[in-house]
């Protein structure tokens, strides 16, 4: 079987005994500060070149150097997903701020957001009459502050309007006292084998439609938002003015999968140590046990998925279940097993999970650590 590194194959890069700092002590999530310096640079570059502009999800990674690295790199500002999200980011001094989420504001989150409203540009979701008027009584005199982007349905369908009702949430909102800048979609049907390109064509259409919906009902259009991973790499025209991926910093097993990167672009892995073996006959392939259960992977595994995870130099193996502090990996048959001790790498399912899971990450360079960052988001969840 073929081990594969994280920055391509053969020998001719690090061996696998040095990809793991040896001071670590697994499970440990270990960021390789080279591969997401590329990712970010690659994705910057890609936004640009099609004309539109670059608003990432922090929500995958919930950490400032990393946000730090996205803006300098040409990020108008970040999206996140909860108000205690924007609160961290904006007090470490980003200063324009999507919480793209068609959030139910009450009183105490109205105070929230007006404190947040005085050091940065605010912008919300909304996805219904209600929750729009909702919002502007508990805002006030402040609700001018806010603006709001209504969310549409593309396909995906979890929350968001259908693009032919945007216009009734646009007058609502309007009429509350927010400011209501344009709309956007999360495309994300496109997490699935075979849909990535149907699910940008659909996103496309839908932006189009919502935009010209509030055009029409005399609404100024001023953002069109939308993009998520496997979307944003796929070229061509779009409604779009803005793209919010946020996968794309570290890769994760789904985004293997679904084909949208490659082994050298996984930015993000976790330290393993082989802890337990068992090979039940001869004729049978072998299985063991390593530390990274699901307290530190997130148990996330769509349908269609091949495991539990992936180990990122030996894609033939398969991690057929997770416990809390295990994960059972079953081996090519007729391959020798790991050793008890062996480290591995173990690339998550869904890296955002992983991310909520630990206070701080090891950086990596060339195989050697180089410094810790704290998840400073980490559990900021409403």
């Amino acid at each position: 079987m073929t081990a594969v590194n994280a920055r391509g194959s053969g020998s001719q890069h690090l061996p696998l005994t040095a990809v793991i700092p040896p001071e670590l002590t697994t499970p440990e999530v270990m960021i390789d500060v080279d591969v997401l310096d590329r990712n970010i640079a690659r994705m910057a570059s890609a936004t640009q070149a099609r004309g539109l502009r670059l608003r990432p999800h922090a929500k995958t990674h919930k950490v400032l150097e990393i946000a730090d690295r996205q803006l300098a790199a040409g990020a108008l500002g970040l999206t996140v997903a909860t108000i205690g999200e924007a609160e961290v980011f904006a007090k470490a001094g980003v200063r324009d701020i999507f919480i793209a989420y068609p959030l139910w504001v009450t009183a105490p989150q109205a105070a929230r957001l007006r404190n947040l409203a005085q050091a940065s540009s605010i912008t919300v979701g909304v996805d219904s009459a209600e929750s729009a008027s909702f919002m502007g009584k508990n805002l006030g005199s402040d609700a001018g502050r806010i603006a709001v982007l209504v969310e549409l349905d593309s396909g995906h369908h979890r929350s968001g309007v259908r693009p032919v009702e945007a216009a009734t949430v646009a007058r609502a909102a309007a009429a509350a006292g927010l400011d209501v800048a344009g709309v956007f979609t999360f495309p994300g049907h496109s997490y699935a084998p075979g849909m990535p390109t149907a699910a940008a064509r659909q996103e496309d259409e839908a932006l189009r439609q919502g935009a010209d919906g509030l055009e029409a009902a005399g609404f100024r259009v001023k953002t069109i938002s939308g993009g998520s991973t496997p979307t944003a790499g796929i070229e061509g025209d779009t409604a779009a003015t803005e793209l919010r991926p946020g996968v794309y910093v570290f890769g994760d097993a789904q985004q293997l999968e679904l084909q949208r990167c490659v082994g050298g672009d996984i930015a993000l892995t976790v330290a393993s140590t082989v802890v337990s073996h068992h090979r039940t006959g001869p004729d049978e392939p072998g299985r063991f046990i390593i530390d990274a259960g699901s307290k530190v992977l997130g148990s996330d595994r769509p349908g269609w998925a091949s495991g539990y995870g992936r180990l990122l130099d030996y894609p033939d193996a398969t991690i057929t279940a997770l416990s809390e502090h295990h994960a059972t990996v079953q081996w090519p048959q007729g391959t020798a097993l790991p050793g008890l001790g062996d480290r591995l790498r173990v690339i998550p399912n869904h890296v955002c999970l992983t991310m909520n899971l630990v206070d701080e990450v090891s950086v990596v360079s060339n195989g050697a650590l180089t410094g810790r960052w704290t998840v400073a988001a980490r559990g900021k969840n409403s």
